[in-house]
């Protein structure tokens, strides 16, 4: 299946392509996905008005979220999150744990590499989303996450976090596997907490490096 504009322009914004400031130019969008301009200003409009992109004087540039919007942001996927697991814990078919659990064993062999972990992470989260078997859910879902890819870098970057981040997700297909609904809504609450306060460490850190 062909991928639209805005698609392809999103997906680059979720890899990273294009990181909160850039500036997004209608002509260049054009010639690099290989489409005419009409859809590509249709798909920037659309990502505006989504709040994926902002105005800067004429100009549209990635998004960024200050400190309270992060905050907001941490607070709703911590509890629709929770809610996913605690529904896959009643729900998800045999399959679907061995999936689950089969990523994190793959992810256990991948540790050295952050960038592949933290595609690996957003797969496995996806996954847990759709072992809930509550499609209204995971269309509240798909729209944290894509405002999760207006985050400059990835929390997995951080001294330790992935060692703990992988024990977190065995903890969830734990719970997931037993059906444990309570304990899973808890394990993923934990997880996504845990990962807010390291962005925040990583994100002082940058703070005062820019001071000195």
């Amino acid at each position: 299946m062909t991928k639209d504009a805005y698609t392809m322009i999103l997906e680059a914004i979720d890899a990273g392509v294009y990181r909160p400031g850039d500036r997004l130019v209608e002509s260049e969008l054009a010639e690099r996905f290989g489409v005419s301009r009409t859809p590509v200003r249709e798909a920037l409009q659309r990502l505006e008005t989504q709040s994926m992109l902002a105005r800067d004087g004429r100009s549209l540039i990635v998004a960024s979220l200050d400190h309270n919007q992060l905050a907001e942001l941490y607070v709703v996927r911590a509890e629709l999150e929770a809610l996913a697991a605690a529904l896959a814990a009643k729900h998800a078919a045999p399959e679907e744990v061995r999936v689950l659990e089969d990523m994190v064993a793959r992810d256990w062999e991948q540790m050295t590499d952050a960038f592949e972990l933290a595609r690996s992470n957003k797969l496995f989260h996806r996954q847990i989303h759709l072992a809930s078997h509550n499609r209204y859910l995971v269309q509240q879902l798909d729209l944290v996450h894509r405002s999760m890819a207006l985050l400059a870098s990835t929390s997995l970057a951080a001294d330790g976090r992935r060692d703990a981040a992988l024990r977190e997700h065995q903890a969830i297909v734990e719970a997931i596997r037993t059906g444990d609904e309570a304990g899973a809504a808890a394990a993923l609450r934990a997880h996504i907490s845990n990962a807010f306060e390291t962005r925040l460490k990583l994100d002082a850190a940058a703070g005062r490096k820019d001071r000195y």
